[in-house]
């Protein structure tokens, strides 16, 4: 059970880390957020915080697109939140959910001349997703937000009523998730996922421009993909209909993790179950993330592990 928070400027008990229902954020999605996973590596009784400098960096990169004025560097929240879990004592799994709001007690939706604040919290966490592999999905009959309206680029609180639209509407229709088309008609992306697509051996993924987020667990799936499995990779639009033709699919991110994907819209994508090529990516990304592939340390971050007392 979560015990602390980091908020206003110091880590307290959960249970005192509280806004008022008159928060501007509260009442306008005028926030961004954060997700970072940390993951126990058993042998080792240690937890791994994964990329944790490159999350805090798009996190203040989506800070300023709400004009938001953090007194942290990625660094200072790197460190914020590394003794934040260090004083939770995790020893499983865990997803670190980092939140940046307009704290002004205000009616009158904007952006300019707002209190910013900052509040860093963490929860055990295992599978996002119900199914290790072989998700069965939908096309959304909701599309995608467009930059020109909410950008997607950035992780903004009130622009996830999209994701929850999406994913309703899958769940309640019987299916896992759901991919969602952008404007023009090309996929962009799951409820809260990346896409990858593998056709005649190469991965090949909606491009930023389809409105999808700049996934950090994506970019590290293709390095991993290019430089250790030598499989290339290609960025460009993809219709729904060509993904009933995939040799596989898979979603991928901080929460999905790599979960490959069964069929689309009653269709069955390649085999019906997880294939080669996704079953080795993902082998590779969680030997990645708990610490077993040396190359790859300077991707995680150790927890010190407090003594009790």
């Amino acid at each position: 059970m979560t015990k602390y928070a980091f908020f206003e400027g110091e880590i307290r008990s959960i249970h005192d880390a509280k806004i008022s229902v008159m928060t501007q954020t509260f009442n306008y999605g005028t926030g961004c957020f954060g997700g970072l996973r940390g993951y126990w590596n058993q042998e080792r009784e240690q937890v791994y915080v994964f990329r944790i400098l490159d999350h805090y960096r798009r996190f203040l990169h989506s800070g300023k697109i709400l004009m938001a004025h953090v007194p942290y560097s990625a660094q200072d929240l790197a460190e914020i939140t590394i003794e934040l879990l260090s004083r939770e004592g995790w020893r499983e799994n865990c997803y670190v959910r980092p939140l940046l709001y307009k704290a002004d007690e205000t009616i009158g939706v904007r952006l300019d001349n707002m209190r910013d604040a900052v509040t860093i919290f963490s929860v055990a966490m295992g599978n996002y997703l119900p199914r290790e592999e072989g998700l069965r999905l939908c096309t959304s009959s909701w599309r995608r937000v467009d930059d020109t309206a909410i950008p997607p680029r950035g992780k903004i609180t009130g622009a996830y009523i999209n994701s929850a639209l999406i994913k309703s509407e899958a769940h309640l229709n019987g299916f896992d998730d759901a991919l969602v088309l952008n404007q023009d008609g090309h996929i962009a992306e799951a409820s809260a996922a990346n896409l990858v697509m593998i056709r005649h051996g190469k991965l090949i993924v909606p491009p930023i421009s389809a409105n999808a987020l700049e996934g950090i667990t994506l970019a590290s799936i293709i390095h991993l993909a290019q430089h250790e499995l030598g499989v290339a990779c290609e960025a460009r639009e993809i219709d729904r209909t060509e993904l009933y033709y995939a040799d596989e699919a898979f979603l991928c991110g901080t929460g999905a993790q790599v979960v490959s994907i069964a069929s689309l819209d009653h269709r069955t994508v390649g085999s019906g179950s997880e294939g080669p090529i996704t079953a080795a990516i993902r082998a590779l990304y969680f030997r990645v993330v708990r610490g077993e592939e040396p190359k790859y340390m300077h991707w995680l971050t150790p927890v010190p592990q407090v003594v009790p007392a």
